[in-house]
């Protein structure tokens, strides 16, 4: 009998092999077999299972749930102790003989510390034999979908990159130019896959080739990043120009060590050997960087700085850019802990407590982004050290600011000329350049959002024959309605605003309504009392008003409102609190 991750989710016994159909218990197997031997917290299996905000009997579900998989184990002879009921959660005990996964990791560890290349590519081969499609292809947990299968992927590519890089350094170029044309193809930034087929072209005689991948490659990588070729590509091109002999690639151009498996949960960003990286066609927003640079780094300053706004604003690209910019100033690193909060499923407290770092040498910047409130944030401060902490959140954690001190700097949305510049550096500056007035007419339509800006860059980026100005026209005609992505939920103006909304209660959704269908203008406001109005101001979704007109809401937000409000019947429209 063997468990199967590698593919489909599955069971294997003997010459029968049982692919799971998606449901609730095979999120929970999966969740439980991600992590063999480990006692996975009750609290993280049932935001896999369920992935919004479980029902008041979700304890009592997911044991219902564990008693169906060992039925269901019963059926093909496997112990019901094989899932295993400990304080705290459950826990499988997997060996190589029960989960492929197991045995991957395992033969990529003989494969690292085989003693010659022969027995370090049989293993290595061996390991990737084990693949049988898209990782837990039919399991419909959005959580593990989101979190764990890139990081089962990112494992096979490390394997398959340290194949290639043998093969071309055995001169067998031929055998592994299928491979490189299918991985740079579905991997397009990953740069190393890339190089390898460049390099296989050349070694094989075809220098037009390889040069026309190159050009593809660095054309791809400033449309759509922003950003030129790293420096093995930019060596490996001279090199052909040159028509040079390739030696065999530097150490740091070759695939590394593969990594420990990964911890369940967002993981901290260490500062790696190139530092924090510059966020990908950030623009603008110089006032605040210069604010939040100069609060970060001032050495009798504030310690803390919550970074908060409405969402879809741009608060997490900002508190990165930012750090990227004053990095120099940290010399213990700068670490990023994604708190989940703004999806509606972050990790508690306790779990992000295991993704801290442990103390250093050196002053450090700690990044916890997404939080989803003051209970959240606390238990994670550090009681001392040289440690800045930026924190971005929807709230303005005041909590947090009057225990212990800091500034919140209150994100508000673009200026004109700033949306301008994020088209131009997302999309191309001389096709922005080409429709000057429709990219104007495209921000405004955007409500200088960074999140709806982004989203229209990518209906350009990948519809070239689409202008500018049809881009805008066709937005307008359903805005926010067709600010959407269909491939990820979080470049979705609908989703992210609505999952912002869910989240309140009712009587706070509904003022949020009645508020947006109000028109702008001085006067007092009738669409709910202070205090409920209050709270919308906390939840990001309104902002402090000048004199005489206490509260206001962002233009685009108002337009998100009456949007909402002409196509639902009470909270229908409203995608499902997380």
């Amino acid at each position: 009998m063997r468990f199967q991750l590698l593919g489909p989710l599955s069971i294997a016994h003997g010459p029968e092999t049982v692919v799971l159909k998606p449901s609730k218990p095979t999120s929970l197997l999966a969740a439980l077999l991600l992590h063999p031997g480990t006692v996975v917290s009750t609290d993280y299996l049932l935001r896999a299972v369920w992935d919004e905000e479980p029902p008041a009997t979700a304890r009592a579900a997911l044991q219902t749930c564990v008693l169906r998989l060992r039925r269901l184990f019963a059926k093909y002879g496997i112990s019901a102790t094989t899932i295993e009921a400990v304080p705290g959660g459950y826990r499988m005990h997997n060996d190589t003989g029960t989960l492929d996964l197991v045995l991957f990791r395992l033969l990529a560890a003989k494969a690292r510390a085989a003693t010659g290349t022969d027995e370090e590519l049989y293993r290595l081969r061996e390991s990737l034999s084990l693949w049988q499609g898209q990782p837990l292809a039919n399991v419909a947990s959005r959580m593990l979908q989101r979190d764990a299968v890139p990081a089962l992927e990112q494992e096979r590519l490390r394997v398959l990159e340290r194949i290639c890089d043998l093969e071309l350094a055995a001169g067998n170029c031929h055998q592994v130019l299928v491979d490189l044309y299918e991985s740079g193809r579905r991997h397009p930034v990953r740069e190393r896959f890339t190089e390898q087929l460049i390099e296989a072209l050349y070694r094989t005689g075809r220098q037009a080739e390889a040069l026309a991948e190159y050009r593809a490659v660095r054309d791809r990588l400033r449309d759509e990043l922003g950003v030129d070729p790293g420096p093995g590509l930019r060596r490996l091109e001279m090199a052909i120009l040159r028509s040079e002999e390739l030696g065999p690639p530097r150490p740091e151009e070759q695939a590394p060590p593969l990594p420990t498996p990964p911890h369940p949960l967002p993981p901290v960003r260490p500062p790696g050997r190139g530092g924090l990286p510059s966020v990908p066609g950030f623009a603008g927003r110089a006032a605040d960087l210069r604010t939040m640079a100069l609060r970060l780094t001032d050495a009798d300053g504030p310690r803390l700085l919550v970074v908060s706004g409405a969402p879809g604003i741009g608060k997490s690209a900002l508190a990165h850019q930012c750090a990227h910019r004053v990095q120099g100033a940290f010399p213990g690193g700068v670490f990023s802990v994604d708190l989940g909060g703004n999806e509606g499923n972050g990790v508690t407290a306790q779990e992000a407590r295991g993704l801290l770092p442990e103390p250093g040498d050196g002053r450090r910047l700690l990044i916890l982004d997404n939080a989803t409130g003051a209970g959240q944030v606390l238990p994670l401060l550090p009681a001392s050290g040289d440690v800045s902490v930026l924190v971005t959140s929807r709230r303005g954690l005041a909590a947090v600011v009057a225990t212990h001190g800091g500034a919140v700097h209150r994100l508000d949305v673009l200026g004109p000329s700033e949306a301008h510049g994020l088209l131009a550096g997302l999309v191309g500056a001389e096709r922005i350049a080409a429709e000057e007035h429709a990219a104007r007419e495209l921000a405004s339509v955007c409500g200088y959002f960074p999140l709806a800006l982004r989203i229209a860059a990518g209906r350009l980026l990948t519809r070239p024959g689409l202008s500018v100005a049809d881009c805008a026209a066709w937005l307008s005609e359903d805005t926010p309605g067709r600010l959407a992505l269909a491939e990820d939920a979080r470049l979705s103006v609908p989703e992210v605003f609505g999952q912002a909304l869910s989240a309140l209660p009712p009587e706070l959704r509904e003022t949020f309504l009645r508020f947006g269908s109000l028109d702008p203008g001085p006067g007092p406001c009738t669409a709910g009392s202070g205090v409920v109005l209050e709270q919308l101001v906390e939840a990001g979704l309104l902002e402090d008003g000048p004199p005489g007109q206490p509260y206001r809401i962002h233009a685009f937000l108002r337009v998100y409102a009456r949007w909402l409000s002409r196509g639902r019947d009470g909270a229908a429209a409203l995608p499902a609190a997380r």
